[in-house]
This record gives C-alpha cells, structure tokens and sequence, in this order.
C-alpha cells in the first residue's frame, strides 16, 4: 500500500507519498557484489582526489588559474561521487530501499549539480588551453586567478538556480501512481513519470536539462580543439607542436572519458532496447568511473603535477632526516 500525504498548506490537490522506494535490481544475484565493487570504487576515489587536491594546495608551483580549475574539477568529483556512491550503498546493500520524499528530491539536486558542475569545469579547461595555445603572450593577462574564481562562481550561481527549479518542478508534481523508482538513485525522468499530472514541461526541462549538461559543452570543447589544431599548425617547429600538444593530452583523456560513455548510452537507448539491470550496471559505471580516474589521469599525464609530487616528496624525506638530528640536539 502506497503511503500518501497531500499538502494541504500549498494546494489540496498535490499528494506527496512520504516516502519513496527504489527498486534497483531486478533479479540479479550477483547485485551485492557489484555493490561491493561500487564502494571500492568510491574508497579510490575519495583518496585519488583527496590527493591531488593537497598536492595542488601544498605544491607552489600550481598555484595557478587553470589548477584552480583543476582542484574545482576534484572537488566536484569527490562531491558527486559521495551524493551517489554512499546512499546507493545505504540503499541496496544494506537494504533500506525506502527514502523519505525530501531526501529524495535533496539527493536528485546534488547529484545532477555536482555532475554538471564537472561537465562545466571541462569546458573551463578547454578554454584555458584555447588561450594558452592560440594566445601564448596574453594568456597570463587573461587567465587570471580572480578571472577563474569569477567563471567558477558564475557555474556554481547557474548550476545551483538551475537545479532549484528542477526540484522545484518535482515538488509541484502529485504521485497518484506508484512510490516506486524503477532505477538507483532519485533520477528526475522515473520521477516525473510516476506523477498523474501533465508532464510537458518536465519532458521540455529534462530535454534542457540534457542539452546544457551533456551537449553543448563538448560541442563548445570540440570547437576550441578545433581552433588549438588551426593554432598548431602554425607552429614552424614540430617539437613546439608535440610540446603544445603534450598540454591538452590529459584535458582530451578526460572529456573522452567523461562525454563519450554518458552519449553513447543515451543514444543507445533511443535505439536499442536493454534490460534495466544492463541500463542500472551502464549508467551508475557512467557516472562514477570518471570521478575515480580524473586523479589518476592527471597525476601520470600532467608533467607539472609530477614534477610537483617529486618536490614534495624530496621535501618531506629531507624534514624526516633532519628531525632526529634535531632531537638530539635538543
């Protein structure tokens, strides 16, 4: 029996369920263990973006504009990843499959801000290396630290009211259907369709919401490689070129491994049919296998962030050497 409580302070007409129920699996008996994978993931995570986050804060030499937006990548994909991660875990794992209807709509929020805070965060890398390759001599006067804080804001302000109104929408919504959430986490598409209300604005919002997360960032980051690769062709001297090119390989791995996964399930979807537990294994591996390997990726292929690891690591072995003696004297 489907627990349901109308809203009497706002309109009499809105039946909200106190809480809802996400169905996850449908008979697969090897679910706990891929829960199981899934927090392993999250451990890595945690620690690989922990990591290049203190390296970025310890490390002088990063101290720049584009690792601001580095570390702001970080953030976010350790922020995404704990919105998701930890409360499907809760969920399945340990089997407390009912959320209550606020959590729900807060965990769709900080879920969708957070991913699209890291589509966002590419896209500002992209212009980054654009400036750096097509305007070397002015690169420092316009990537700026305080021009960097000043995009960044100005994401977090859009992403933020964005989101607000998308949840809001949900709020508005009656569930006279069911409670139950056939996927893994408070999604706002399965949301939506369990409502008896007209959903043509939720579809419209869901279709921008899509436009502004998953395509018109890459579009915009293909254009500026476009314009990098119009730029390197002007270099007289190939080992310039290698050298400039060397620059974007980290930020093109990322975007690749971001985008691609995320677009090819959508179309695919479109055009093939999957079982859910295939479409549930496709988009939680989407949505939080990138977080896990930005750190790592940026650690091995970004000479800067190596040279920077290499330098801490030579200062703290010389402190560890330096202690005793200073024990002694004492």
């Amino acid at each position: 029996m489907i627990s349901m409580q109308p809203n009497f302070s706002a309109d009499v007409s809105f039946v909200r369920p106190a809480t809802f129920f996400i169905n996850g699996f449908v008979n697969f008996p090897l679910a706990k263990y891929y829960y199981v994978f899934l927090s392993l993931v999250y451990v890595v995570t945690v620690l690989g973006n922990l990591f290049i986050m203190c390296i970025i804060y310890l490390a002088r030499r990063l101290h720049t504009a584009k690792y601001i937006a580095v570390f702001h990548l970080a953030f976010s994909d350790l922020c995404g990843s704990s919105a998701l991660i930890p409360k499907i875990i809760d969920v399945f794992l340990f089997e407390n499959q009912e959320i209550l209807y606020e959590a729900c709509l807060a965990n769709m929020f900080f879920v969708f801000h957070f991913m699209n805070l890291q589509s966002f965060t590419l896209l500002v890398l992209a212009y980054d290396r654009l400036v750096a390759i097509c305007f070397p001599l002015r690169y420092h006067a316009i990537v700026t630290k305080p021009a960097m804080f000043l995009i960044i804001g100005v994401i977090w302000i859009f992403s933020v009211t964005f989101f607000s109104v998308l949840a809001n929408l949900v709020n508005r919504l009656s569930f006279c259907r069911s409670n139950v959430i056939d996927t893994y986490y408070c999604d706002f598409a399965p949301l939506y369709r369990l409502a008896c209300n007209d959903n043509f604005v939720h579809i419209m919002m869901g279709k921008l919401c899509f436009g502004l997360l998953i395509c018109i960032p890459p579009i915009l980051i293909f254009i500026s490689y476009f314009c990098i690769a119009l730029a390197l062709l002007n270099i007289a001297h190939g080992a310039e070129r290698i050298k400039a090119m060397k620059t974007c390989t980290s930020h093109l791995i990322l975007v690749a491994i971001f985008y691609l996964p995320i677009l090819s399930n959508n179309i695919s979807t479109l055009t093939t049919f999957f079982h859910p537990n295939t479409r549930i294994i496709n988009n939680s591996l989407t949505q939080t296998i990138p977080p896990m390997l930005n750190p790592i990726i940026y650690t091995l292929k970004t000479e800067e962030v190596m040279q920077s690891i290499k330098e801490l690591y030579k200062r703290s072995k010389a402190v560890m050497c330096h202690y005793p003696t200073g024990m002694l004297n004492m």
